[in-house]
């Protein structure tokens, strides 16, 4: 597995290309939330959106690309004033929530720019839960995200646009059929009805960190098309959250938390979370949870874990993970 992802062929160098201008992208972003004054929080909200805003949007133009970028900010930002709004309203709250998971589900049936714009809506209301945002920090967060999609997009769309000079990829045919015989709308009301088990579940085994639960099920069911590959997700989910909890605690020690060498090992988990995306889910996640260790090991912990300990959060999430691609399966049946 290994040999796949590190030796698997490279045409164009296109993932390599990929994977540093997404540490550029993400770094700058983060530096530029450093500058203008905001907290950690309001930090490492703007990282994530740069994050997003360089890794899903795939439309088959760069301006297209464009397009949907531009639109992202439009689509997180009443989703992130929800969020917050509802902190304190916990059944109006979970609606909300379901209600951006069906959405952002039935949203890939137009395209790569509605997969994006879901995957971006349904993270903004994750990543408000996870921080535990309320109405007094949305001017700051508000504006992390702005600030963050434009320094993604002056990196990308500026600084080193190498699709110009790519051939524009094939554009798959838009789902057919209507109501649940189309793929789309069936998976958007299975992500639904598995999230809302999630919720529960998640929510009688731990009040505070439930969300982790529907984020499982979020992710297995995204880009999945059949009742294997969504088992088959689940089950490289759970691998790689594994490995990454062992083996990002083992690279994150030696440092402990001294800035640059966390800074330079934060950058290595980002690049290989690009850079392996494309040929290997397993480690994409192990790269995406050995991120949050080394975040946990440097002092991060207020913002990454509450005071159970985040090596508690990601093992639920892999637990989750592995029983809703079975609920998932299970759906995928009915």
């Amino acid at each position: 597995m290994l040999k796949r992802v590190f030796v698997a062929p490279d045409p164009g160098r296109v993932r390599l290309r990929f994977a540093a201008r997404a540490v550029l992208g993400i770094g700058l972003a983060v530096a530029v939330c450093g500058l203008a004054g905001h907290s950690l929080t309001g930090a490492v909200t703007g990282g994530l959106a740069a994050l997003l805003t360089l890794f899903t949007v795939t439309d088959a133009t760069v301006r297209g690309q464009a397009v949907t970028t531009a639109l992202l900010p439009v689509v997180g930002l009443p989703v992130l004033t929800a969020a917050a709004a509802l902190h304190d309203v916990p059944v109006a709250r979970d609606l909300v929530f379901l209600a951006v998971v069906g959405a952002g589900g039935y949203a890939r049936r137009w395209g790569p720019r509605g997969h994006s714009l879901g995957v971006f809506a349904f993270m903004t209301f994750f990543v408000a839960q996870f921080l535990h945002a309320v109405p007094g920090q949305l001017p700051e967060l508000s504006a992390a995200v702005l600030l963050s999609v434009l320094s993604a997009a002056a990196v990308r769309f500026g600084l080193w646009c190498y699709e110009r000079r790519l051939p524009p990829p094939a554009v798959p045919a838009p789902p057919a059929g209507t109501g649940l015989a189309r793929a789309t709308t069936r998976q958007a009301v299975q992500a639904t009805a598995g999230a809302g088990f999630a919720l529960v579940a998640g929510q009688l085994v731990s009040g505070q960190r439930w969300y982790w639960a529907v984020g499982a099920t979020w992710w297995i069911f995204v880009n999945t098309a059949s009742r294997g590959e969504t088992l088959v997700r689940g089950f490289r989910r759970v691998l790689g959250t594994v490995i990454g909890i062992a083996l990002g605690l083992l690279a994150a020690a030696p440092v402990h938390g001294a800035p640059v060498p966390t800074a330079v090992l934060v950058a290595v988990a980002v690049f290989g979370i690009f850079y392996t995306a494309a040929v290997s889910y397993t480690w994409m996640i192990f790269f995406v949870v050995s991120t949050g260790r080394i975040a946990r090991v440097a002092g991060l912990g207020p913002v990454f874990a509450d005071q159970a300990g985040f090596s508690w959060c990601r093992l639920m999430c892999g637990c989750g993970r592995l029983r809703e691609s079975v609920g998932g399966l299970m759906l995928t049946l009915c």
